[in-house]
């Protein structure tokens, strides 16, 4: 019989749970979003969108790609599809070629009128005290930084 490695149980790595609470959190944003005809990554670019669009200026590909920490060979089929249903527009800058902007269209910016529901329709259906969604959000916000300005291991 081989002996249990408590290192190695799937149950004891911190990555399991936040992989397994990720996958929770999407399935219940997906039929809130079925509604919108987003999926969950389609949903990430236009909340992106919708917050950069009030300073009047276009949000940069590689911006929205920063902001979601996804290259652009993951965030450009997502662009297509957003474009493709008539949300956004994509535009390469004049004078730089290599910077592409992104440009909501009116139904891009109707959409977030029916999208201002979604986030309170989701918390309606947990039994989790708001405080505790508050604390748990800065928690991983605050872990997130920390891997980020760290050094992976050898």
């Amino acid at each position: 019989m081989v002996q249990q490695d408590p290192a190695l149980a799937l149950d004891n790595q911190i990555c399991f749970a936040l992989y397994a609470l990720n996958r929770a959190v999407t399935a219940r944003y997906r039929p809130l979003l079925a509604e919108l005809e987003l999926t969950y990554p389609q949903y990430l670019v236009m909340l992106v969108l919708w917050e950069h669009g009030g300073d009047g200026e276009p949000a940069r590909v590689s911006d929205v790609g920063a902001r979601l920490r996804l290259d652009s060979g993951t965030l450009t089929p997502l662009l297509k599809r957003l474009q493709a249903r008539g949300l956004l527009t994509r535009q390469r800058q004049a004078n730089d070629e290599r910077v592409v902007r992104l440009v909501l269209t009116e139904a891009g910016w109707q959409l977030r009128t029916l999208a201002r529901q979604v986030p309170g329709r989701l918390i309606c259906g947990l039994d989790v005290e708001p405080q505790r969604l508050i604390a748990l959000k800065q928690e991983l916000r605050s872990l997130l930084v920390t891997l980020e300005n760290s050094e992976p291991s050898a």
